[in-house]
């Protein structure tokens, strides 16, 4: 009788009027879209210096006559710098905003690249990637983070993945550079390519002043009515706005009773960055070191699996697999860079649909076996030297190119859009900027290393050894990943085994309310 009863009630839910249930507002989303596109753009500055080194840097070899040792830490350091700016980022977001640092980012990687493109000698050029770098963890940090806080649930994967979409253009944009002034003279042709990466950054300074700020940081600050009003603009439905500050307020310590158009948030002072900190990391609860653990892993997985050193050096393993002739290694690598992107945008409209867990695993899946036949094919020609064996030449082509396209469609832009979900608002900021710590260092550790090792086990053992952190990878995923599409930010942490009552300040004022009983039992006792 229950279980009919049931069905008898989702029947006249069913055919209740269309107007009963009001649609989501067109409008809202594509501002919420905008929104996204203006801070994602933030990302092009990472993927353009990526994309422009891998062909660049040959040419600043020639030139500035450097050994193999400073090109590896000219193109990997660039991670380790954006590792300071990763953590500039998460306390400058919280302070000014995540708009305002958007604007930071730009700037800097603005001054970064004109240094890079003057540079009269090796060390201005390491200064120079001194900058950008600094710009690169500002961006890579503070774009995600916006974008999941102003996006939607129903949209929040599609609009995150933005990010991730920019990277991959940017690389194209590079790629694209390399072709159009190799042909210009040594001394120059680097020097442009690296230079002219300063445009992006000066039209995304302009464009930020059009975006709003992020409701989340604006109910941090107590501006509840700034808050309404963005999420007005950004929700679905009226309901969902309203449900969505409720939420947040929830997050941010504010009683939900309160609410006026400013009130009143505890201001934080040195205690509050150790309390977030032992809420992350130091006291942290299980269900806080679940998050940590998902985050940290999937970024350390994304770069450890190889993909920097099929884009930064993919001149030189298309030469190794029998590709010779700069315009052919180029147009080879700007073929990468096409596939990369065309796979990203079927990534971008598959994650709120399939969702992320589903692309992970199919991602990772393909991933490893195109490294398996890529170092197969790599192996085949580096044991003929002397003989060019086209189907080794060929696999070699097609495994890069589908090792590509797999993790554009998975691991690369899932990465930004988990870890800007997972954490709670309060420690969303320094959650992500650890997260993308850990991939920085992985990516540097990669890139600083690949031609050496290389060397030391062959270009074809390197990419054997690519494939068996991915399969680790595979399992990783398999184990600790779970579906996060469609739900709240606010409801994620549920899915870890968080509660309201899990947080180190809540465990906090629980010590503090039991101490004060006792004491409060004490003096009774005495008094009596």
């Amino acid at each position: 009788m229950e279980q009919r009863a049931k069905m008898e009630g989702s029947r006249m839910a069913s055919d209740a009027p269309p107007e009963a249930v009001e649609p989501r507002k067109k409008s809202n989303f594509m501002y919420a879209c905008t929104c996204a596109v203006f801070a994602s753009m933030a990302t092009i500055v990472l993927g353009y210096d990526v994309g422009v080194m891998s062909g660049a840097s040959l040419y600043i070899q020639k030139d500035l006559k450097i050994s193999d040792l400073q090109v590896e830490i000219m193109i990997g350091i660039l991670s380790l710098y954006a590792l300071v700016g990763s953590f500039a980022a998460a306390r400058t977001s919280d302070w000014i905003g995540r708009r305002y640092t958007v604007v930071i980012a730009a700037a800097t990687f603005f001054s970064g690249s004109l240094l890079m493109g003057f540079a009269v000698n090796y060390a201005m050029l390491m200064v120079g990637r001194f900058v950008t770098g600094i710009g690169v963890g500002y961006a890579i940090m503070v774009a995600p983070v916006y974008t999941a806080e102003v996006s939607p649930a129903s949209a929040r994967g599609l609009l995150t993945s933005f990010t991730e979409v920019f990277i991959n253009f940017g690389i194209l944009l590079g790629y694209v550079s390399n072709f159009a002034f190799a042909r210009l003279p040594l001394h120059l042709s680097w020097r442009v390519m690296l230079g002219i990466g300063a445009l992006p950054s000066a039209l995304l300074a302009l464009m930020v002043f059009g975006m709003p700020e992020s409701p989340r940081w604006l109910v941090m600050k107590g501006r509840l009515a700034d808050a309404r009003v963005v999420l007005g603009k950004t929700s679905d439905t009226p309901e969902e706005a309203v449900e969505r500050l409720d939420q947040i307020k929830a997050a941010a310590g504010i009683p939900k009773d309160m609410d006026g158009d400013v009130v009143d948030v505890p201001k934080k002072d040195g205690s509050e960055e150790i309390r977030v900190w032992k809420e992350l990391i130091f006291s942290a609860t299980p269900a806080m070191r679940s998050i940590l653990v998902a985050a940290l892993g999937i970024h350390f997985f994304q770069q450890a699996t190889g993909s920097d050193s099929v884009v930064l050096y993919s001149p030189r393993v298309f030469k190794s697999a029998g590709i010779t002739g700069d315009n052919q290694l180029l147009g080879a690598t700007c073929a990468v860079g096409v596939t990369k992107t065309l796979f990203i945008l079927v990534a971008t409209f598959q994650l709120d649909r399939a969702g992320r867990r589903p692309l992970l695993l199919a991602s990772t899946g393909g991933m490893l076996l195109c490294l398996i036949g890529l170092g197969t094919g790599l192996t085949v020609v580096g044991q003929h030297p002397d003989t060019k064996i086209p189907w080794a030449i060929g696999l070699c082509i097609l495994c890069i190119l589908a090792y590509v396209a797999f993790f554009s469609i998975g691991l690369g832009p899932i990465t930004s859009v988990y870890t800007s979900e997972v954490f709670p608002l309060r420690v969303r900021a320094l959650g992500y900027a650890v997260s993308a710590s850990c991939n920085r260092v992985t990516s540097a550790a990669v890139s600083m290393s690949f031609l050496s090792l290389s060397k030391a086990i062959t270009i074809g053992g390197s990419f054997f050894l690519y494939a068996g952190i991915t399969a680790l990878g595979l399992m990783f995923f398999y184990t600790f990943i779970p579906e996060t599409r469609g739900l709240p930010l606010e409801d994620i942490g549920k899915l870890f085994g968080m509660t309201e009552d899990t947080t180190v300040e809540a465990q906090d004022t629980a010590v503090e309310a039991e101490g004060t009983a006792t004491k409060d039992k004490v003096k009774a006792v005495e008094m009596s």
